[in-house]
């Protein structure tokens, strides 16, 4: 939907873009009682089993980049004689 409002020589316009979702199916297996604990889990949080699985996918994706990310600046910190937490707060402060 495109909207045109004309006045005092300028023209807004608004648009609405429809966002299409593609999404593929997996199917997994887990163990015996599993489905059971994610369904209570996700019903604590007002889920649904297949929210709570997408989230914890987003997650590990995040600590995996975080731990590649970490992986590779560990050497450049060694360098710079940073060994600790407490190496880097010096730093910073």
């Amino acid at each position: 939907m495109v909207t045109r409002i004309r006045g005092r020589g300028l023209t807004a316009i608004r648009a609405y873009d429809t966002v299409i979702h593609v999404e593929e199916v997996i199917t997994i297996r887990v163990p015996k009682g599993t489905r059971r604990q994610l369904e209570r889990m996700a019903k604590a949080r007002h889920l649904t089993v297949s929210q709570l699985v997408r989230r914890a996918i987003d997650i590990e994706r995040m600590l995996s980049t975080f731990d590649e990310a970490r992986a590779s600046l560990i050497p450049i910190a060694r360098r710079k004689g940073i060994f600790s937490d407490e190496d880097v707060f010096k730093q910073i402060s």
